[in-house]
C-alpha cells in the first residue's frame, strides 16, 4: 500500500508545539509505512494526510486538526490491525487502575480504618495495579510485532 506524504510546512518551524505535533504524526506514518496494512487503514490514513496537506489552517487550529487525523488513524489501526504505539497499554490501565481499583481499595481501607480521609491511599495502589497490567499487554505487543516504534505524547 503506498501512504501519501505529508508535505513539509514552514509553520512548523516557526511554532514549537505545532512543530512536535507535526513530527509525531510524521513519525508515526514512518512507522506504518513499515507495517502491512488493508485498504481500509490505508484509505483512512491517505485522506487524513491529504486533508492536512491541503488545509488552509495554522497554528493551534492546525495543532488540533493534526492530532484528530493522528487520533483517527490509531484508533482505526488499533481496532482493525491490533497495532499500537508504544506505552500504550500502559496509560489506558493506569487510568483504568485508578478508577476500578485505586478508588475501591481506598474506600474499603478507609472504612475499615474508620478514617474516609485514608481513601486516597488506594489511588497510587490501583495506578501501579494498571500500571503493570499495562506493561505486560505493551510487552506482548511488541513480541506480536505489533506496536508501532513511536511514543504519542502530544
Amino acid at each position: 500500500m503506498n501512504i501519501t506524504e505529508l508535505e513539509t510546512r514552514l509553520d512548523t518551524e516557526s511554532d514549537i508545539k505545532l512543530g512536535k505535533i507535526y513530527l509525531q504524526f510524521s513519525e508515526l506514518l514512518s512507522e506504518l509505512k513499515k507495517k502491512t496494512l488493508n485498504q481500509s487503514v490505508a484509505d483512512t490514513i491517505n485522506m487524513g494526510v491529504e486533508e492536512i496537506n491541503t488545509s488552509s489552517l495554522s497554528g493551534n487550529d492546525l495543532a488540533k486538526f493534526v492530532k484528530q487525523k493522528q487520533t483517527l488513524i490509531l484508533k482505526q489501526a488499533e481496532k482493525e490491525l491490533k497495532f499500537v504505539p508504544k506505552n500504550y497499554y500502559q496509560t489506558q490501565w493506569m487510568v483504568f487502575g485508578f478508577t476500578a481499583f485505586g478508588l475501591p481499595i481506598g474506600v474499603v481501607f478507609g472504612l475499615l480504618m474508620g478514617n474516609i480521609g485514608l481513601m486516597g491511599l488506594g489511588i497510587p495502589i490501583g495506578m501501579a495495579i494498571g500500571f503493570a497490567f499495562g506493561l505486560t499487554l505493551d510487552k506482548k505487543a511488541l513480541n506480536e510485532e505489533r506496536q508501532l516504534n513511536v511514543v504519542i505524547k502530544y
